[in-house]
């Protein structure tokens, strides 16, 4: 049991392969442990798309219920509805039943506390997980019980007051990947203008058609076709439950989370002058310097929705961005939300008169690598070697190890949900940029190796 949990209490989640490492019997206790650590009130459970989250729901509330706690079952929703749903009917906390971009066989489980904060690793997760392993739970004086409700209306309602204007007859197209961001898409069709041309809307926790990590080059390939073939506006994509957004141009060329990420942030640097971001440790050059730019403070964050949310609430930050296309806003109680990024970018497009790829130039400054994922025996000893190796850069260990040269900076850093080691470069050209990225990865590779 200790080596199972091990497995799966991760940074800022819960998360493993089923049934091998988190099965339905796990999933009750930990939902014992958590009820135990809520104050009194209502704990909503929403669940995924996933082959096994129907199951693990199912547990988790019976062990909700075993704590003498009232449930609120809110069904299949995206993960960013959890947060709304807390903070929106005020509850005591919520759970989601998700792995999100993972592969098919893997699942997981996000806390989030009274007042949508999440809870992490340094936040209380340590503690679920102890009480789970001694099995030290609350006697409860009579079980609780479940009740339901839909709360999608409410939902895509609060996401559209993030539009600042009505938004206009756009062409979009939405991909998404067969995962929970397709239950958004009927509704927006019902209160927008918006014409919406969709791809991979049937929910199938398989993804039988691409990996539902939008972050990957091959899982837009689609969305970019249908893009230049329609002569769409826009095009939207979704991981698989439905919390980060990514965004390609009316050309079909990618739009990275740093320069969404830029556009935004001047967005609410308009309206909030002198505000905070919050941007992580993978975000480009380009944020802090337009925050800067328009007296705003920008500070960097490790990444992790945990991580982001905890310095947005602590800093009254107005926004925060993660280079995964997760997006943080202060009027979402403080919680991230593809949904309502998509639905910004929707609203400032509608205004502009102009298209996407002209809108987002000005931030499109130098090249960025797409994220590689390496695997390698002991992370923490690669990252002291490293720190060696380029001793003469300039070093600094907020997230991983971040080496910054004249032309070109990188993160490396342990993943938090996978085991990998993350790799990502920024640099002035894209010819600097790929001799910089091949030496840093042959040098990883060279140190794994001795």
């Amino acid at each position: 049991m200790v080596r199972r949990l091990d497995a799966i209490f991760r940074a800022y989640d819960i998360r493993g392969i089923v049934p091998d490492e988190l099965d339905a019997d796990i999933a009750c206790d930990i939902a014992r442990a958590f009820a135990d650590r809520l104050p009194e009130g209502v704990i909503a459970v929403g669940r995924d798309m996933r082959t096994d989250s129907e199951e693990l729901a199912t547990a988790f509330i019976e062990g909700l219920i075993k704590q003498g706690r009232e449930v609120l079952d809110v069904g299949m929703i995206t993960s960013d509805m959890i947060s709304f749903a807390v903070g929106q009917y005020d509850l005591a906390g919520g759970a989601m039943i998700t792995a999100s971009h993972n592969p098919g066989q893997y699942d997981g489980i996000k806390l989030t506390a009274a007042g949508v904060n999440p809870i992490g690793i340094d936040s209380g997760l340590q503690e679920i997980k102890q009480v789970v392993l001694d099995k030290s739970f609350a006697d409860a004086a009579e079980p609780g019980r479940k009740l339901e409700k839909n709360i999608l209306s409410d939902w895509v309602e609060h996401t559209l007051r993030f539009a600042g204007h009505a938004l206009k007859p756009l062409k979009v197209g939405i991909d998404a990947g067969n995962g929970m961001g397709a239950i958004a898409v009927p509704k927006l069709q019902e209160l927008t203008p918006l014409e919406i041309s969709g791809l991979y809307m049937d929910l199938d926790g398989s993804f039988p058609n691409h990996v539902a990590n939008p972050m990957l080059p091959e899982a837009i390939v689609d969305l970019q076709t249908l893009v230049r073939r329609n002569e769409l506006d826009i095009g939207i994509a979704f991981d698989g439950d439905g919390d980060r957004c990514f965004v390609v141009d009316e050309t079909g060329e990618p739009i990275t989370s740093t320069e969404l990420g830029a556009l935004l942030a001047v967005t609410f640097l308009e309206e909030n002058p002198h505000g905070t971001i919050i941007y992580n440790a993978v975000i480009g050059d380009i944020v802090p310097e337009i925050v800067a730019s328009l007296g705003g403070t920008a500070i960097r964050e490790r990444v992790g929705h945990t991580f982001m949310q905890e310095r947005m609430r602590a800093t009254n930050a107005v926004f925060g961005c993660e280079h995964a296309g997760h997006f943080f806003f202060r009027d979402n109680f403080y919680a991230d939300s593809g949904l309502i990024a998509a639905i910004m970018t929707l609203g400032i497009l509608s205004q502009s008169g102009v298209p996407l790829s002209q809108i987002i130039k000005p931030y499109r400054k130098g090249a960025h690598s797409v994220e590689e994922n390496l695997q390698v025996d002991d992370p923490k000893k690669l990252i002291a070697a490293l720190r060696m190796q380029y001793a003469r850069e300039q070093l600094d260990e907020l997230d991983g190890l971040t080496i910054r040269s004249e032309a070109w900076w990188a993160s490396v850093r342990p993943s938090n949900t996978e085991p990998y080691l993350r790799v990502n470069l920024e640099a002035k050209t894209k010819k600097i940029l790929q001799k910089a990225n091949a030496d840093l990865i042959a040098t990883i590779k060279k140190l794994s190796s001795t």
